[in-house]
């Protein structure tokens, strides 16, 4: 399955049974599937088989459907949206009064005005009218389908690059964390010695000691998980399958990870600045895949 964001847009028409017919779709990001129809009530008795296709196409996403019909012949009668002229006229004749304008309202522009003259189709639609509808409703379903996708496309291009360059942080952390941890256990060892001079402890529990303590600050773990979850989210990404709940929940595993590492890595020494320095670049492109991947379907 070929990867796609959540955002898109696609517009058809064709001509039904002496009717135009304009199927309008656009979708932006949402955590599940946010369905709203825009349509005359002479649709509503198609609404579910048009749900139930859009369902067929579309898993995650605020989804907007717009369908507007009109007769082909241009016959159909004029409707006036009263609500809308009131409006106008109310707020034609407050400018009026406060700037002494005597002019009555000219009604012929207020019908310019997009939504107050329409025109009222009246349509009365049979069932065969279904089939047509949900064809079209397809076509604007697929149209979409290839804008997200192409969409997708370059934000999955994007989340690879990261991906990738979260490995090599992971293996410079590594390279980072046997130095580092090396110097650790003998400066760590040498402050035991110099605490428990004169006690009857033996040389050699010290050197245990120092190296249990040392082992409780090490890295090692975490650097292996956020190197597995990085190839985890490359492969996922090129599967394609619905990617953006399973990216949320690695990017919190990574984010626990390079937390874990900075707070084990504080005060290490030179090499425990380059592995801090690593860790927060890592955070920040976890970060950045997370804002990417949350448009993703």
């Amino acid at each position: 399955m070929t990867l796609r964001s959540m955002t898109g847009y696609a517009r058809v028409k064709d001509t039904v049974s002496g009717i135009d017919v304009v199927v309008t779709i656009k979708s932006v990001n949402h955590r599940g599937l946010d369905l709203h129809f825009y349509t005359g009530p002479e649709l509503d008795p198609f609404e579910a088989a048009m749900r139930m296709t859009l369902k067929r196409h579309v898993s995650r996403g605020h989804i907007d459907v717009r369908a507007q019909l009109s007769r082909s012949d241009k016959t159909g009668a004029l409707a006036v949206n009263g609500s809308r002229l009131d409006a106008y006229v109310a707020a034609y004749n407050q400018a009026a009064a406060r700037y002494e304008v005597s002019t009555p309202v000219d009604l012929n522009a207020a019908f310019r005005i997009p939504g107050i003259l329409s025109e009222a189709p009246d349509l009365d639609l049979s069932d065969g009218f279904e089939a047509p509808l949900i064809a079209l409703l397809e076509r604007a379903l697929t149209e979409l389908n290839v804008f997200r996708e192409r969409e997708g496309s370059e934000i999955g291009t994007l989340l690879l690059e990261r991906s990738a360059n979260l490995e090599r942080i992971a293996d410079e952390i590594e390279s980072c964390r046997r130095g580092a941890f090396s110097a650790y256990q003998s400066r760590l060892r040498d402050r035991l010695s110099d605490l428990l001079a004169g006690s009857a402890i033996e040389p050699q529990r010290i050197v245990q000691e120092a190296a249990l303590l040392s082992d409780k600050s090490d890295i090692a773990e975490e650097i292996e998980r956020l190197r597995i979850h990085a190839g985890q989210i490359r492969d996922l990404l090129k599967t394609g399958d619905e990617v953006g709940k399973k990216l949320d929940f690695l990017l919190q595993e990574m984010n626990r990870e390079t937390n874990t590492i900075l707070s084990k890595t504080n005060g290490l020494g030179g090499h425990g600045l380059r592995i801090t320095e690593l860790a927060v670049g890592a955070r920040s492109d976890i970060e950045k895949i997370r804002e990417q991947s949350l448009n993703l379907e």
